[in-house]
């Protein structure tokens, strides 16, 4: 059973480096990402803070991933154009975007007071 939790994992992170690998938009977030994680030490923000800004990066990261797992699936099963194909293309790239839209919501509303006070001193 414990050989077979470990290769689970190892699959999983044979996904994400898939992901990575493979996909520009997912390092476009991981790059954002990064820059949210600068800007949170810099800003020294409250274990709170951090956990909003965490959860909402593993959400997009997620999505995108989920985003191209289906359209994996979609290309395997229909190669061919297809409406239906392309609207569940649409539909998941649509959720990335709205849980990108959500991120930077919150990233806003951490950030913005911070940096206006930051400039104003």
């Amino acid at each position: 059973m414990l050989h077979d939790r470990l290769t689970s994992f190892k699959y999983a992170w044979q996904g994400i480096r898939t992901l990575f690998s493979t996909q520009p938009n997912a390092r476009i977030h991981l790059l954002f990402a990064g820059g949210v994680i600068m800007a949170g030490v810099f800003f020294d923000l409250s274990r709170q803070e951090w956990c909003l800004l965490v959860l909402a990066m593993a959400l997009v990261l997620g999505a995108e991933a989920f985003n191209s797992s289906v359209e994996a699936v979609v290309d395997l099963v229909s190669p061919e154009h297809h409406a239906l194909a392309g609207r569940a293309k649409d539909l998941a790239a649509g959720a990335v975007l709205l849980c990108a839209i959500g991120a930077a919501a919150i990233g806003l509303l951490i950030f913005l007071p911070r940096v206006l006070d930051w400039w104003q001193s």
